[in-house]
């Protein structure tokens, strides 16, 4: 494995590069999917038919402004050298943030989605940073290996952070969420912190000053002009835009789905997504070798088709029961479907061009994240606060995804892509 690395990269960086996923997967674990959103539509928004819809326009408002931003951050990054302060300030960003949620009480509500904008933005953008030292620690040959260990890192570091809430809230039995939620909030704001600081300690910017800042939205263009001689990577993005979608969507909101319609406790609730996340980190860790086995169109296919009936167990569910089958089924979806997308994408992409089109699948990826979760709270509001009919909505994405991804050859694709 080490001499994979890049010459001068030695375990203990690649280990302190990893924890930066640990340390940022509490926010996205505890604020986005398991506490405060479900907190926010109950507690803040005393569950107004119209909470779901403001929590996912939030959410959608700052992923938009990752998405104009990324670009122009990463471009300055690269001219000045200037990863790993870029990085200090959005872990700064997103951790005061985050810590200022203990303030919000019910009939905040201004003041929480504001508060959420700005955590997720600069949680949003920090992620863009970290993901650039990649090329920088490993070489062709060990980059899959070494986001592998960070998405692995990701996962301990959700389930870690959520399980000390969860330690929280059962040491009182009876608080109410008020009380007991506000302070997740700080421990999440320090465990984020805390878990950053080897990073910061022993991660090393390679990086020269480039002198000129090139235009980030012109290389854009071109790429996407190239990506018009590739029709099946292309189709295969546009796949992805639908089906990461739904995923998006179902992070956001399963907390909401899991209190808001089938009327579970906070306690329950994170235990729930603890249990998800355990397995989560089953299905992503085992679904590479079924890749190998089946294909990555075919074993993306299954994935797809397994969302698809999640959605069915999920809105039809009446009890704990085939809600906690379908929680899981989608545990084992999540991590699987997009570590196949990935790997699809490095198939039929230009070998001396993968940046590049790594570019445009996390330009995908972003997208998706501002109109999937929308979506469900649009419904939920305009049909007053069904959650049943808002995740069937989000099950229309993975359908179309699906069908999308029929027309897909991957053969042919490889051929252009080798040919380019």
């Amino acid at each position: 494995m080490a001499r994979a690395l890049a010459t001068d990269v030695g375990l203990r960086e690649v280990w302190a590069w990893s924890m930066y996923d640990f340390a940022n997967s509490a926010y996205t674990t505890v604020v986005i999917t398991a506490v405060f959103g479900a907190y926010f539509v109950g507690a803040v928004a005393g569950n107004a038919a119209w909470a779901t819809f403001a929590w996912t326009a939030a959410l959608s408002l700052s992923y938009a402004a990752i998405l104009l931003t990324g670009p122009l951050i990463g471009a300055w990054a690269d001219a000045h050298a200037a990863k790993k302060r870029l990085l200090f300030v959005t872990t700064v960003g997103c951790v005061a943030f985050t810590a200022l949620l203990y303030a919000i009480g019910p009939g905040d509500v201004a003041l929480a989605l504001i508060l959420v904008m700005l955590s997720n933005y600069f949680f949003g953008s920090g992620e863009n940073v970290i993901a650039a030292f990649l090329p920088e620690l490993a070489d062709s040959q060990a980059m899959g290996r070494v986001s592998g260990w960070g998405w692995s890192f990701g996962y301990l570091g959700g389930l870690a952070a959520l399980g000390i809430c969860l330690a929280y809230i059962m040491g009182s039995p009876g608080r109410p969420a008020s009380e007991s939620v506000p302070v997740t909030m700080l421990i999440t704001a320090a465990f984020f912190a805390i878990a950053a600081t080897p990073t910061f300690l022993f991660l090393r910017e390679r990086a020269l000053p480039q002198g000129r800042i090139d235009s980030p939205w012109q290389r854009i263009r071109e790429t996407l002009a190239q990506a018009q001689r590739y029709r099946d990577l292309r189709r295969f993005l546009l796949c992805i835009v639908f089906y990461q979608a739904g995923i998006t969507a179902v992070v956001a909101l399963a907390a909401i789905y899991a209190e808001q319609a089938m009327k579970f406790t906070t306690q329950q609730t994170i235990t729930l997504i603890l249990v998800v996340n355990v397995t989560a980190a089953v299905g992503a860790f085992g679904f590479g070798y079924l890749q190998d086995a089946i294909g990555h169109v075919r074993s993306l296919a299954l994935t797809l088709v397994g969302w698809i009936a999640m959605v069915l167990l999920a809105g039809l569910a009446q009890g704990p029961t085939a809600f906690w089958l379908a929680a899981n089924l989608a545990g084992l979806c999540m991590g699987s479907s997009q570590a196949a997308g990935r790997a699809v994408v490095g198939y039929l992409a230009p070998p001396a061009r993968l940046a590049e089109f790594f570019g445009l699948w996390g330009l995908a990826v972003k997208a998706a994240s501002i109109f999937g979760p929308i979506t469900y709270g649009a419904v939920t509001w305009f049909f007053h606060g069904n959650h049943r009919l808002g995740i069937f909505a989000t099950g229309i994405y993975f359908v179309i995804g699906l069908a999308l991804l029929a027309g897909i050859d991957v053969e042919r694709g490889r051929r252009a892509a080798l040919s380019g």
